[in-house]
């Protein structure tokens, strides 16, 4: 297994726990929180593949990802972990933001290097644009199933924290891919964090 097929898995188990969470909390039944999140898990690739011209897009291709979701997914469904979650509010909370700071960083570079191989060279502003669509699409499609406004327009800053970890990427890309990505994901995640720990908000309609 090469450490990028590594990388993508651990984005995927992250949203994924991330996406049945949110959908555990909805009261719905298993094969709502199956769904949530494999929506949550590979939403973001299918969006940034219908954008970048690969059809069918590799959710559809390698459907091992989506499989890997829908199992995650009902793992946590499991009475056990659902008890856990219910016993603490605090715990739920903390697991949905992290789990969900973990797949934003490691989706928004993983968009940022799909955007590459694609186009054969760094288009900056493209390679941006398909990291944050990567990163924050499965989290759209969540919220909009769940009947909640979506995450990025209401939470701290959210799709902030991904365009600056694409950023940090791209300007980190001549020292190597997966440098460059670890260092991306990484600054998106702590970016993510910090803005929960501290409050950290963009201006807001009143």
């Amino acid at each position: 297994m090469s450490i990028f097929v590594a990388f993508e898995i651990l984005g995927t188990i992250a949203f994924a726990i991330s996406g049945a969470v949110v959908a555990i909390s909805k009261k719905m039944d298993i094969f709502g929180v199956a769904i949530l999140g494999m929506t949550t898990a590979v939403g973001g690739g299918i969006l940034r593949d219908l954008i970048l011209g690969i059809t069918p897009p590799a959710a559809f291709q390698s459907p091992g990802y989506a499989l890997t979701a829908i199992a995650v997914s009902l793992l946590v469904f499991l009475p056990p972990v659902r008890r856990l979650l219910h016993w603490k509010e605090k715990l739920y909370e903390t697991a949905l933001l992290l789990f969900d700071a973990i797949g934003l960083g490691i989706f928004t570079v993983i968009g940022v290097q799909t955007a590459y191989i694609a186009r054969g060279e760094l288009n900056a502003f493209l390679a941006i644009f398909v990291g944050v669509v990567t990163g924050c699409g499965g989290g759209v499609l969540r919220d909009m199933f769940a009947g909640t406004p979506p995450y990025i327009f209401v939470k701290h800053f959210y799709a902030t924290a991904s365009i600056l970890g694409a950023v940090a990427c791209i300007l980190l890309w001549n020292i190597g891919q997966m440098p460059a990505m670890l260092l991306g994901a990484a600054v998106t995640l702590a970016l993510r964090l910090l803005a929960a720990y501290y409050r950290w908000s963009l201006p807001k309609a009143k």
